[in-house]
């Protein structure tokens, strides 16, 4: 990792953790759970609000503004709102999807949850993600919450991905290591 992408996680990892907290005291981590999905949504979506928090051409006070507006207009809550401000003003904005990263872990630690990354080569079905994550919680021990995302080169299968383990069972894998014995035999 480079010192620069460290800097950014342990800044990122210090308002995750003060967001985190004040959303624990208020008893209000679900609401601080959809102000996550909601901003993790925007920043997906819409080019301009990933170019408001990355660019440098935007004042601290034009920022500020801007994302005020945002969160006012996304309806989230006033800590997040107040966060968001505050990063704004000490140009901290860069760092929001890393601390939407940590955020996230936190809230499924809290819950007793764990995040499963899951790339399949067409979309899974609500059935079949059910069956994945009732699978993997058996193996894991604990919740688990699908996170699916579609990549067509896999051809087929799954590349699942919980914690530090991968399972990769597609078969854009398994025809590279058909490929990769044929090599050494030839």
């Amino acid at each position: 990792m480079s010192e620069t992408a460290s800097i950014s996680t342990g800044i990122a990892a210090r308002y995750a953790t003060a967001v985190f907290e004040l959303a624990k005291e208020d008893n209000s981590l679900s609401t601080l759970e959809s102000d996550v999905d909601a901003l993790e949504a925007a920043l997906a979506d819409s080019a301009d609000l990933r170019d408001l928090i990355h660019s440098p051409v935007y004042s601290r006070d034009a920022q500020g503004r801007a994302i005020t507006a945002v969160a006012k207009k996304m309806e989230l809550s006033s800590t997040m709102t107040n966060t968001l401000a505050l990063m704004a003003g000490k140009r901290r904005l860069f760092v929001v999807p890393q601390m939407l990263r940590a955020l996230r872990e936190r809230i499924a630690a809290e819950k007793g949850e764990v995040t499963a990354d899951v790339v399949s080569a067409k979309a899974l079905t609500k059935t079949q993600s059910e069956k994945l994550a009732k699978t993997l919680a058996g193996s894991v021990g604990k919740d688990v919450k699908i996170n699916a995302t579609v990549d067509e080169s896999l051809i087929g299968g799954l590349v699942v991905k919980v914690g530090s383990k991968m399972i990769d069972t597609s078969i854009r894998s398994k025809l590279a290591n058909l490929q990769n014995a044929m090599k050494e035999v030839g």
